[in-house]
């Protein structure tokens, strides 16, 4: 959402920004709206005062046995347009909310101009990739000997949801643990038990309403399952003045997501790397807007600690203007290497909203010392992906023979077990 007053004041700053995502400039069409919204805000008080001034004439005359009816017929004109005038109002009111709604968030200036992934900025690459003395197999065909299981999972639910038994099923969970366990204990997160379904207010203040309906998953209540925990966690400040001293808040949650993935037809239909149901390690932070710069830099630090303690070969990427999310106004990815695909595969996301979030939830503090209030600032990351993470971690770790070593920070979750062994 954007503050009109500022964009009164910056319209080609607003436009520019449209044109870095690749849309076309729409500053002038809300300014006419606002305009035309603004001059019947003047009207309707004009009219009413010429109301209230009829009416007491028309008492004043009463008294004195003076004809009315004139003054009775204006007044009367004046009511039924008042009443058309409000209507207009409320429909240009609710006109220019929505196309206001559909916009995405400013980026930052340093974010790269391009078109889409391939003119993302790589920041750095940690770690080298493991070299095999033999081919290095992908997840699914090393996770059908393992207990990963598609099949009956189809037959369940249809594509894109997965069966994890045993070992697998365990590792799973320890990844999770672990994340937990170091986001918390490390990091200064607060762990968080949320709410997996909400209402619309909820996913239009993190932005996924009204504009991303179709990737979301509705029940036939009108609640939504959460896309990511972001949406409940980002949800607890919505509505709520928060204290200076009380920032930055941070909060971390791990919890099943569901996606319906409607654009993704056709891409990575094998294997676990795009689900409708997946594990995540979510984390979000509430910050003043000085501080917001600095936290993005650290909560990405966080995520990356992650793939260091775990060992896995990752690059850090700063996207593009093109493929910035609509609520972002600057990401970095975590791409971590994937030996049995031969490439980088994103793992995190970690992105700094601004006040785009805050203004659609109404999240405010208040400055130390003044009155007036604030928005504060949002940022969220994946702590990172458990199943792609799961994924990282059985195609880097693989043996010949199939079998998994378990990496050395996971084992105290998973009771010691140092290798999980394919079946037969």
């Amino acid at each position: 959402m954007f503050d009109l007053k500022w964009l009164r004041e910056h319209p080609e700053e607003f436009d520019r920004n449209l044109r870095r995502r690749g849309l076309p400039p729409a500053a002038a069409g809300i300014l006419a709206l606002d305009a035309e919204r603004r001059a019947l805000e003047t009207r309707l008080q004009e009219d009413q005062a010429r109301r209230n001034r009829l009416s007491r004439e028309i008492g004043e005359r009463r008294r004195r046995g003076e004809e009315v009816e004139a003054l009775l017929a204006e007044v009367a004109a004046l009511k039924e347009r008042v009443k058309e005038g409000e209507a207009r109002l409320r429909e240009l009111s609710e006109t220019l909310e929505a196309r206001l709604a559909g916009f995405p968030n400013l980026l930052a200036e340093d974010v790269p101009d391009g078109e889409d992934e391939n003119d993302n900025r790589l920041e750095r690459s940690i770690g080298e990739p493991r070299t095999f003395p033999f081919p290095p197999r992908p997840h699914d065909e090393l996770g059908a000997r393992l207990g990963m299981d598609f099949a009956r999972a189809a037959r369940m639910s249809g594509a894109r949801f997965v069966v994890l038994e045993r070992g697998l099923a365990r590792l799973e969970r320890a990844l999770a643990q672990f994340m937990l366990d170091l986001h918390t204990r490390e990091h200064g997160y607060t762990e968080v038990s949320v709410p997996l379904l909400v209402r619309d207010r909820a996913l239009f203040g993190t932005g996924q309403l009204p504009k991303f309906g179709e990737d979301l998953f509705r029940t036939t209540d009108g609640y939504w399952l959460v896309p990511t925990a972001e949406v409940p966690l980002t949800n607890l400040v919505a509505g709520e003045i928060l204290a200076e001293a009380d920032l930055p808040l941070r909060f971390t949650a791990g919890t099943p997501c569901f996606r319906a993935e409607a654009g993704a037809a056709g891409r990575d239909t094998k294997g676990m790397i795009r689900q409708h149901q997946f594990e995540k390690v979510e984390l979000v932070s509430i910050t003043t807007p000085e501080q917001s710069a600095a936290e993005h830099e650290r909560m990405t630090a966080c995520a990356e600690k992650v793939l260091r303690e775990l060992d896995l070969p990752y690059r850090v990427m700063t996207l593009c203007s093109g493929d910035t999310g609509f609520a972002a106004m600057k990401t970095y990815d975590l791409e971590v290497w994937l030996p049995g695909q031969g490439r980088y595969r994103e793992i995190s996301s970690c992105s700094n909203c601004g006040e785009f979030q805050a203004r659609r939830m109404a999240a405010r503090y208040r400055p130390e010392g003044e009155k007036r209030t604030r928005h504060v600032h949002t940022l969220n990351g994946s702590g990172v992906a458990v199943g792609r993470a799961l994924v990282a971690v059985l195609e880097t770790y693989q043996e010949a023979d199939g079998s998994v070593v378990v990496p050395q920070v996971l084992r105290p979750y998973m009771g010691g077990l140092e290798r999980l062994e394919p079946d037969g």
